[in-house]
């Protein structure tokens, strides 16, 4: 790779990880920040990004807005937290007086404290709800016929008796109402048993077919995902533009959302399984490229890539880690059920154990990253 293709690609690549960054962080803060105002608790900072601060101002409320020179997180510090972490100070905390203890994270009762955490990965499920509502409201949908226009040999699909001009009408009693819907149903079923209820000539008929995992290599890795062996039309008859109502935006969108969740859950459960590669946890870095390519494709793909990375965010974030807003919600459940928080030290050893854990996720991921890089580069 040239000096000037590197160059080239990380014009278009830092500004667009910047923006992409920028908008998902800022939108998780804005959650705990907006119920952390509901609840009374008074905010001593705002922060997009990490380090020295670049710009920012301090609103009437006295809450100092700011950006930071490291564009890889944010945080919003409460009263009475020791950092950004919402670890407590409980030096600070015990010196309060009452009206200061009452607006401060710590002096709220649990349930509020876990509305206030959990606001933050909500905001980015919402956010990336409205980033697809938006798309599909705006723009509508290119939809594809679920029609097998021609079956490759030696396939799954050609094995199991589909032919060209075969319309999918559902999947497991599934409907399918495009090839996208077709393609996503098969992917996430390698190698189980898939009931295929189709059109031929005017005639309903069944298939069963088993979809083969095949590995294939996306902008974030190798994936393992199901194959049958059939191809899309590109019939003009079997294409069309939808357009939707609000309500229907909505809808697709939370249909859409929920897709990136159940599939990242089932990638997971694949790594525990031994069924999936570790290659496609990504860190920074790839993240930087593919917004960088995504960006150069439009405005809209790059939204859309927000969006699933805002979701990304949030279901990190929910991980039962201390440190993450996952392992706060823990501590948090677990004070209820005891009627009283965890000792002191059992909180700051979970919080070393926590950062433990996040420190080497993100030194695998960027070195995942890395390697990817350099295969790519040779």
């Amino acid at each position: 790779m040239s000096l000037g293709v590197i160059a080239e690609s990380l014009a278009w690549a830092i500004p667009a990880f910047i923006f992409v960054l920028t908008v998902v962080v800022f939108f998780h803060e804005l959650g705990h920040f907006l119920v952390g105002r509901w609840c009374g608790v008074k905010v001593e900072a705002f922060s997009v990004g990490f380090g020295p601060e670049l710009f920012g101002f301090t609103d009437r409320r006295g809450t100092r807005w700011r950006f930071a020179a490291l564009p890889l997180g944010g945080y919003v510090k409460f009263h009475g937290d020791a950092n950004g972490a919402s670890m407590p100070d409980n030096e600070a905390l015990a010196a309060m007086p009452a009206s200061q203890r009452a607006v401060s994270f710590y002096g709220q009762p649990v349930w509020k404290r876990a509305a206030i955490v959990a606001a933050g990965p909500a905001a980015n499920f919402l956010l990336a709800i409205v980033i697809f509502a938006s798309s599909f409201y705006l723009f509508g949908r290119t939809v594809i016929e679920p029609r097998v226009a021609g079956v490759q040999a030696g396939s799954v699909a050609e094995s199991s008796g589909f032919r060209a001009g075969d319309l999918v009408l559902s999947i497991d009693g599934r409907p399918v109402k495009s090839f996208v819907d077709l393609t996503k149903i098969i992917g996430a079923s390698a190698e189980q048993p898939l009931t295929f209820e189709v059109a031929r000539d005017g005639v309903r008929q069944i298939i069963k077919a088993t979809p083969e995992r095949k590995d294939i290599k996306t902008p974030f890795g190798l994936t393992r995902v199901g194959r049958l062996g059939v191809q899309a039309s590109n019939s003009p008859a079997d294409l069309r533009v939808e357009r939707y109502g609000l309500g229907e935006s909505v809808a697709l969108a939370a249909e859409e959302t929920w897709y990136v969740v159940e599939r990242t859950g089932a990638y997971v459960a694949g790594l525990v399984r031994g069924k999936e590669t570790v290659e496609q946890i990504s860190g920074p870095l790839r993240i930087a490229e593919v917004s960088g390519a995504v960006a150069r494709v439009g405005l809209d793909a790059l939204l859309s890539l927000a969006a699933i990375v805002s979701i990304s965010i949030g279901l990190i974030n929910l991980a039962p880690i201390p440190l993450l807003d996952g392992g706060h919600l823990m501590f948090y459940a677990i004070e209820a059920l005891r009627g009283r928080p965890l000792s002191e030290r059992s909180q700051e050893l979970g919080f070393r154990v926590g950062l433990a854990l996040v420190v080497m996720l993100m030194l695998f991921a960027t070195s995942n990253d890395v390697l990817h890089l350099i295969s790519k580069a040779g």
